[in-house]
């Protein structure tokens, strides 16, 4: 019997909400980290992210189950970068400070879009200098394209002919939780205490 009245409620708040409506509330209702959302993706965030394989500073191989083990902040840039670069890197550094205070542990990922310049030993003292537990990442310019795909960025080298060349590039930042993937994205926008704030929601909720 109270599995009728369950159904007839259903049934009923699905009439006053509309087709459309009850599929978002239904969605919402199965979704643990509803809460913690300040975007949508298109796609879904299951389109953000898959397997690559790349080259971390001490010249390994690694993949992304070995760098991403456990929560990541995950940004693609280049070490020779005038100022986006390593503004972004120095405010993701300040977010893993502010959660580490919080008592969650999140890596910082710097993935290069410069692999031509951006070896292993480049990287390290570029990291070096963001914070002790940023993580960089190189490879082949392959490599590098197939990360890049799976994480829906966008890079263009700007040919000067010479060694000074500037990279266009997407300045994303990417939550990324081990197990479920995907969690959220942050733009320039956002500071490094909003990017703690929500990144904490979806690793508290994990």
């Amino acid at each position: 019997m109270l599995k009728i009245y369950a159904g007839l409620a259903v049934v009923a708040i699905g009439g006053l909400l509309g087709g459309t409506a009850f599929v978002a509330w239904q969605q919402r209702a199965n979704d643990p980290f509803a809460d913690c959302r300040a975007s949508t993706v298109a796609g879904g965030g299951g389109a953000i992210g898959g397997p690559f394989t790349l080259v971390d500073e001490d010249g390994k191989t690694v993949t992304d189950k070995d760098v991403l083990a456990k929560p990541a902040l995950v940004y693609f840039g280049y070490s020779f970068c005038p100022d986006v670069c390593p503004l972004d890197g120095a405010r993701n550094a300040e977010a893993v400070d502010l959660l580490k205070a919080k008592g969650l542990d999140v890596t910082p990922v710097f993935i290069s879009i410069d692999p031509e310049r951006d070896t292993p030993a480049v990287l390290k003292d570029f990291t070096a200098n963001l914070h002790p537990d940023m993580i960089g990442l190189t490879g082949t310019l392959e490599q590098v394209q197939v990360a890049s795909r799976a994480y829906k960025t966008y890079f263009k080298k700007q040919d000067s002919g010479d060694q000074y060349y500037m990279m266009d590039h997407s300045t994303f930042t990417y939550l990324m939780l081990p197990g479920s993937g995907f969690a959220d994205f942050f733009t320039r926008d956002d500071t490094a205490e909003q990017i703690a704030t929500r990144a904490a929601c979806f690793i508290e909720k994990s």
